[in-house]
């Protein structure tokens, strides 16, 4: 099958206008010309490698759309997956918490709610569009879920695993008067009475270092199976050497930009949301992804809550920096592959598998086709055939 008249982006360079040859899923030939008699044509649209989403917290809401009101799980991920396909997203990594009974929306994101998802994606996963993957996000205040997460590995269950902890007054939530009046909004409750669940909660952290030994032990474990490692909102140089010292290869969603800096030094990735990029700011009042896209300091875009925010997040990033699409590109595509060991895609050249994103850059940024190992997925009808 023959794609052709697109602005095609390679690893390196732009076609302005050229065409590709898919063949058993696979990119089997890229051409700097249009063909004749191509299967589709594409008009001069833009040609990207499918977007591989290495962090996505949208599968949670989709199963349970309002607090307590429950969907079947095939339900919710069927048509997460093709919101999913809709937005460029090829290969999906869903980011999944586990949490104690005690704590808040202990049903959402308990042990057994989440293994329940993970099971539900594993079963569905030769049904579904896009190519699902499972990254674990361990927070480590609740160390009880480790039996449950090393089971999971074991099961082949999980490619990504994340050490994260959201205690107020570090990380995320460094600024506990701002994160104060956002819960007691959410919750409907007041100052007062948030303050003191929030004091409490504080009080109680042991943070990171009061359980080293078990976060040895699970990084351990992960590594040994072939496991990325990830920590999430770093916030300081030494929350970074330390993550680094157990075996983490990225820096998610780091909350400084002196922390960016040090993961950079250590060799670690940098990942953060698509929305900050796009939106240019961060909803916590943390580090703006543009910044870091500026500084050199950025390697990957997620989701993060908001698939549609992607596309247009990329193309505004490849107006800022001085490597246009091509590096822009790479932050949704080459990039995650290489970071979390997907050798068979995240590029458009001759072996790889043939996932493509067809989008429209004017007037609206939106995303017309997707293709996952050749066969279209999504596609709006504006296609030319």
């Amino acid at each position: 099958m023959w794609l052709s008249e697109f602005e095609i982006v390679l690893r390196d360079r732009v076609i302005p206008s050229g065409a590709i040859r898919i063949e058993n899923g696979l990119v089997a030939e890229v051409r700097d010309e249009p063909v004749d008699d191509a299967d589709i044509v594409g008009g001069g649209r833009l040609l990207l490698p499918g977007f591989i989403d290495m962090h996505g917290d949208m599968v949670e809401r989709e199963v349970e759309p309002r607090s307590g009101v429950h969907v079947p799980m095939e339900i919710g991920i069927a048509e997460l997956d093709k919101r999913l396909a809709s937005c460029g997203v090829t290969t999906a990594y869903a980011a999944l918490s586990f949490i104690g009974a005690s704590a808040t929306a202990a049903l959402l994101r308990s042990e057994e709610h989440t293994s329940a998802i993970i099971e539900t994606i594993a079963g569905l996963k030769d049904e579904l569009l896009v190519d699902h993957r499972i990254h674990a996000r361990f927070e480590v205040t609740f160390t009880a879920a480790v039996g449950v997460l090393e089971r999971l590995m074991d099961a082949g269950r999980l490619h990504l695993v994340s050490l994260m902890d959201h205690t107020p007054g570090q990380g995320q939530y460094r600024d506990v008067e701002l994160y104060i009046a956002r819960l007691a909004k959410d919750r409907g409750m007041s100052i007062a009475d948030v303050s003191e669940i929030v004091g409490k909660r504080m009080a109680d952290r042991n943070g990171y270092s009061g359980v080293l030994g078990t976060l040895q032990n699970l990084s351990a474990f992960a590594r040994a199976r072939g496991i990325v490692l990830a920590s999430h909102d770093d916030d300081t140089l030494e929350k970074v050497e330390f993550v680094h010292g157990l075996g983490t290869v990225l820096s998610e969603f780091p909350v400084t930009l002196q922390a960016a800096q040090e993961a950079r030094r250590l060799g670690m990735y940098t990942a953060m949301g698509a929305p900050n990029a796009l939106r240019g700011e961060s909803y916590s009042g943390n580090l703006s992804a543009r910044q870091a896209y500026q500084a050199g300091l950025l390697d990957m875009l997620a989701s993060d809550y908001h698939p549609a925010s992607i596309l247009p997040a990329l193309l505004g990033l490849a107006d800022l920096g001085e490597g246009g699409l091509v590096a822009a590109a790479a932050l949704t595509s080459a990039n995650p592959a290489k970071a979390l060991g997907l050798g068979d895609r995240g590029a458009i050249e001759p072996g790889l598998l043939a996932d493509l994103v067809v989008a429209d850059r004017r007037p609206v940024a939106r995303v017309r086709a997707t293709f996952r190992a050749g066969r279209m997925i999504y596609g709006d009808g504006t296609l030319t055939r």
